[in-house]
């Protein structure tokens, strides 16, 4: 149990390093938009696959959230990485950030997929 725990601190703060890492200039462009679909895919309370589905569920979680992070840490040069990773232990220790901007994005393209989708049932069904 203490290994899983030691594992989720180490992603989180992978996290906060994606998400600092996103600000800085350094970092080319396209490297800078796959980490903020990592990063606000992670902070999203919606998941590609949800969680009550048994076991199937938490893969996300599990599988594909450690993957984007791995993906999107090996495209950040190193440098900005290290800079990154003494900032993300002081966030860590003050609190989370939060951006009311990127979340208020994630909701407006669920509630578009999710208008589209009752568009396209009720289409279907008359």
């Amino acid at each position: 149990m203490k290994k899983i725990k030691i594992w989720a601190k180490k992603l989180k703060r992978q996290i906060f390093v994606l998400y600092l890492a996103y600000k800085d200039e350094r970092v080319p462009w396209y490297t800078k938009l796959f980490t903020v679909c990592v990063v606000a895919y992670v902070f999203s309370p919606i998941d590609l696959i949800p969680d009550f589905i048994p076991i199937i569920g938490y893969l996300d979680d599990v599988i594909i959230v450690p993957l984007g992070i791995m993906f999107a840490l090996k495209m950040i040069p190193n440098e900005v990485i290290l800079e990154c990773e003494v900032k993300a232990e002081e966030i860590m220790k003050n609190g989370k950030p939060k951006n009311w901007v990127v979340g208020s994005l994630i909701i407006l393209i669920w509630s578009i997929i999710t208008f589209w989708t009752i568009i396209k049932v009720y289409q279907l069904f008359n």
